[in-house]
């Protein structure tokens, strides 16, 4: 049988066939949900997987559904200990892709964020490279905008919200490119990619947006400003960013669960650099992946062995 066989689905985990929602789920009809990505690495030396900072992205969750009005029921470690008893269900012996979401489950009609049902479900999937992290990748500027915190907060990782996400990526690829890198919703600085954040490097400085410029929080980011910082002593400073300065950058890349570390060579047609991957993404990148399969004791602790 093909995975995923299983997910965790009105309280229990059930056979994947079992778990479905009804056609007027409120949550389907208006995008009234939120959920996480989180990874599940094999490392094939030890034949052990390992699940990256997964305490951290409930952590988020736990705290974005106030946004939503969601009440998740279950502690963080209730839903860790699900989440490791589902992928050992799953028996993967390659990397994974693990999806909570929390939604408004009731069935009454409207968008509101009151007065319905609410549930949380779990599910995996295996996945390797969502983006290509070999070589660097061309990405355009995007003609859509980031949505912003006073409309859908990006912060949130709301289901609704990533029509936003798919707007852009798919203008991206009709034109021929990659991935998008989306603007703040006053066109005026560099948001994020289409689901993932990004770094500059100039002058070997790392250079990332703030938080306030309609970013996601992102987990892999957290990683990458704190490997840079404290393992390979790098200057990393977070602000905002114009669109020019990415044309003149030393290097760019996108971080995120989905994403990892993958390396941009063009922006809008402009090479950055040599058009290749650099020296400072090709070295977070190795760290990264030593990191997340648990190969370095020092950060063994973001590591949730299956």
């Amino acid at each position: 049988m093909v995975n995923p066989k299983y997910a965790f689905f009105e309280g229990k985990i059930v056979p994947i066939e079992n778990a479905k929602i009804d056609i007027r789920t409120n949550s389907l009809q208006y995008g009234t949900g939120i959920f996480e990505g989180i990874r599940s690495y094999w490392n094939e030396k030890t034949e052990t997987s390992y699940i990256f900072r997964m305490e951290d992205h409930y952590r988020r969750i736990k705290l974005n559904s106030i946004i939503m009005m969601i009440e998740i029921k279950y502690s963080i470690e209730e839903l860790c200990k699900i989440t490791i008893e589902l992928l050992k269900k799953e028996m993967y012996s390659e990397d994974c892709y693990i999806r909570p979401f929390a939604y408004n489950s009731g069935l009454k009609i409207g968008p509101k964020l009151i007065g319905n049902k609410q549930d949380l479900f779990i599910y995996s999937i295996p996945l390797g490279e969502y983006l290509n992290t070999s070589k660097a990748i061309s990405v355009c500027i995007s003609s859509w905008e980031r949505i912003s915190d006073n409309a859908i907060p990006p912060r949130s990782k709301i289901s609704g919200s990533y029509v936003n996400a798919a707007f852009q990526k798919t203008e991206a690829l009709l034109n021929g490119y990659d991935e998008a890198l989306v603007l703040t919703s006053d066109s005026k600085h560099v948001s994020e990619g289409s689901a993932m954040n990004v770094f500059m490097v100039k002058n070997g400085v790392l250079i990332t947006p703030s938080i306030t410029d309609d970013i996601l929080e992102g987990i892999t980011r957290d990683t990458v400003i704190e490997l840079a910082r404290e393992h390979e002593n790098i200057e990393v400073i977070e602000r905002s960013i114009d669109r020019t300065e990415l044309y003149t950058a030393d290097e760019l890349f996108f971080c995120g669960t989905g994403a990892q570390i993958s390396p941009i060579g063009f922006v809008d047609k402009r090479a950055i650099g040599n058009g290749k991957m650099g020296p400072v993404t090709k070295k977070l990148q190795e760290l990264y992946f030593k990191v997340v399969k648990n190969e370095i004791s020092k950060y063994s602790g973001w590591c949730r062995k299956v």
